[in-house]
């Protein structure tokens, strides 16, 4: 640890030069990159923003610990900054005034991760935080945080929790002072007067926590459960699944335990083991802030008999915050089912496409190619093709039904999900009655968890019961009350994409390039994607146009950030030109995301930007009849387009379009002497030029 945290990365006046999170951030990172810790400024502390955009960062107790790993990050390093006034990091209780910001590179070594996370560990302890409050100067601070120092009670701690809390000894309650033996290791209980009362068993808990980074949050919570499970007499052993590694609990002490704690907010690893088991599954900040309520809501279900660990909520639901409300929720779930759609939209499509061009539009007629296939004829082959893209597309509906069900409750709603697909394939119903039969499966199979089961049929829901009930139940709704009314809706929403021409056509161009650019890869941007692929579903003219608008517009804003970087490079920060480079390549694949780190450092003028282009490209390949078949591929697969010329146009126009408009709105803001010679280079650290408020 000493080698992590020096007195040159300490700030015990941190109010002289922050008085934001971001501010705060840029302040202590400025010390690492004087260190060598930090090869590109702008470029770490985006990093630090997008996983601050993730989850806030902040603690109860005054404590804030922005944290990232990052390619700019030469070794794992850790500042410390002390505000008098605190900084809003976003905790419940108010500002931080202690303040870490951790950095570990992209590939740091378990060793090091192991004691950053010992680090997050201490954070718990009072007299840990009391001592660095009360420290005189950077010196004795950057000795506490090391380990060094036994101000305060606060020795060594680093190192001796690394041993015991990172390492999940099977049996135990994971204490942080002291090494854990194994199970087997333990001293037998002492042998209780003959003739006296049986000894209570203890209530035992098994507890998982994780979150996106694996640094901080994930040992935090295991620090904050496992003093909450001493202070109320409860066995609790914790399997911390963070950045490095991790070991999973013995088979034994799953199977001992009477209850299970989840704290996390990227998917349980290997969720099964702890099935038939009562449940609390939650965000990991809960698992920090309110540990004792959580030991005790989990102990109320297991007195109830209440068990939901083997069927309980998916990755997919308690991805982010555990407060997020239904509407979120719900983008989630269906954006789960389009996830595991695309890749067969995208096979199926792009084989589809290979047919027509080389057999021909009147391919879709040619016989089964398991009847007729002539090595040497190349219309056999183009059948062939065209074929295998055919039985790919008959996946796309069963798939995104069983995989939004998935996203609701987890492997249980497979099959009822692709059951309702299926259903939804035979009547009509396409793409909608896809959304549908996925949404229903979901909430049968959730309400199905929530009744009480004898302990005798446990082993046997999630494979017989379950499926069954609810596969029944899913055909039941599909083929006889709800499947017809859809299906006739998505005839409707059919002729109504077939019959779009003229000016209605290059609005509905407008509006999706405006919804693609908005928010680049985000929510907005998904929805508008998902309607796109959604009308390959069942393909006609006017969804093939829809596709093809929607790709265009995407194609624009990091192909116009790219196109900017190169002719006005100096209106551009060093970071910005250079990832203007890979802009590049990233816009001509089609991955909008491309332009978000020049969306976060400037997002007043590049997000207009880039939605005027956007919108122009839109309206245009909507006007030239424009028709693409693959949900993907960027300029990759501009042969297969319908119109394949004037859709380039298109794309230059929007790019053009915005590559003008960034180019203006950065140009007419006012510029000091230091950014000015920033932007030239001039100077030996480029700074980035802020954004206008």
């Amino acid at each position: 640890m000493s080698e992590m945290i020096t007195a040159e990365l300490v700030d015990l006046e941190l109010d002289r030069s922050a008085g934001t999170k971001e501010a705060a951030a840029r302040a202590l990172a400025e010390r690492m990159v004087a260190l060598g810790r930090v090869t590109d400024l702008d470029g770490f502390l985006a990093d630090v923003a997008a996983r601050e955009a993730q989850m806030p960062t902040g603690l109860d107790g005054g404590i804030g610990i922005p944290h990232c790993r990052s390619a700019h990050v030469t070794e794992p390093t850790l500042a410390f900054g002390r505000s008098a006034r605190g900084i809003d990091f976003g905790a419940p209780d108010g500002p931080a005034d202690l303040i870490f910001l951790i950095a570990a590179p992209a590939g740091a070594d378990d060793a090091h991760l192991t004691i950053l996370s010992s680090l997050a560990r201490q954070l718990m302890d009072q007299e840990f935080t009391g001592a660095l409050r009360a420290a005189g100067d950077a010196r004795t601070a950057a000795a506490l945080i090391s380990g060094e120092s036994t101000a305060s009670g606060a020795s060594g701690a680093a190192e001796e929790s690394t041993v015991s809390t990172v390492s999940t000894a099977p049996g135990t309650s994971g204490a942080a002072e002291e090494p854990t033996a194994p199970a087997e290791a333990q001293e037998p209980a002492e042998p209780r007067p003959e003739g006296g009362p049986a000894p209570a068993e203890p209530f035992r808990i098994v507890a998982v926590t994780s979150c996106p980074t694996g640094i901080a949050h994930t040992y935090m919570a295991a620090e904050s459960l496992e003093n909450a499970a001493r202070e109320a007499g409860v066995e609790l052993t914790v399997e911390t699944q963070g950045s490095a590694g991790f070991t999973r609990l013995d088979p034994v002490v799953v199977a001992a335990a009477d209850a299970v704690i989840f704290a996390h907010d990227v998917p349980v690893r290997d969720k099964d083991r702890f099935g038939g088991k009562p449940t609390v599954d939650v965000g990991v900040k809960a698992g920090i802030s309110r540990p004792a309520a959580l030991i005790a809501e989990v102990r109320e279900k297991a007195a109830r008999g209440e068990t939901t660990a083997d069927v309980g909520p998916s990755p997919v639901d308690n991805a982010g915050d555990s407060g997020d409300g239904y509407g979120t929720k719900l983008r989630k779930w269906l954006m789960s089912g389009v996830s595991y759609m695309v890749p067969f939209v995208a096979a199926g499509g792009l084989l589809i496409a290979l047919g027509f061009a080389i057999g021909g539009w009147k391919i879709d007629k040619a016989p089964s190619v398991a009847e007729h296939f002539v090595w040497t004829d190349t219309t056999s082959w183009a059948a062939l093709l065209f074929q295998i893209g055919g039985l790919a597309f008959a996946f796309l509906v069963p798939v995104l039904a069983g995989y939004i069900a998935y996203g609701m409750a987890d492997r249980p709603g497979l099959v009822p999900g692709f059951v309702g697909g299926s259903v939804a394939v035979t009547i009509n119903a396409g793409f909608l009655g896809g959304l549908a039969a996925g949404l229903i499966a979901g909430a049968v199979v959730m309400g199905i968890q929530r009744v009480r089961i004898p302990a005798v049929l446990r082993g046997i829901m999630p494979v017989v019961v379950i499926p069954l009930i609810s596969s029944a139940v899913v055909g039941f709704l599909m083929f006889l009350v709800i499947g017809k009314p859809i299906a006739e809706l998505q005839s409707a929403l059919t002729d109504w994409l077939e019959g779009l021409s003229g000016a209605n056509a290059v609005i509905l161009g407008v509006i999706l390039g405006l919804m693609m650019c908005f928010d680049l890869g985000g929510p907005l941007n998904k929805v508008a994607y998902a309607f796109a692929v959604g009308g390959l579903a069942s393909p006609t003219e006017g969804s093939l146009k829809v596709m093809a608008a929607v790709m265009a517009a995407g194609m624009v804003p990091p192909l116009a950030m790219a196109l900017a970087t190169t002719v006005r490079g100096r209106l551009f920060t060093k970071t910005e030109r250079e990832n203007g480079k890979a802009a590049w390549f990233l816009g001509a694949s089609f991955i909008t995301e491309g332009a978000i780190p020049f969306a976060a450092a400037d997002p007043l003028r590049v997000i207009p930007a880039s939605m005027a282009g956007g919108a122009v490209t839109g309206a245009l390949s909507m006007a030239f009849g424009c028709t693409l078949r693959a949900p993907h591929g960027g300029i990759f697969v501009v042969p297969l387009i319908g119109q394949p010329l004037l859709y380039l146009v298109a794309i230059l126009a929007g790019v053009g379009v915005s590559t003008v408009t960034v180019i203006l709105l950065k140009g007419a803001r006012k510029t000091t002497p230091s950014e000015g010679a920033a932007a030239a280079g001039e100077t030996a650290g480029e700074k980035r030029m802020p954004a206008a408020v």
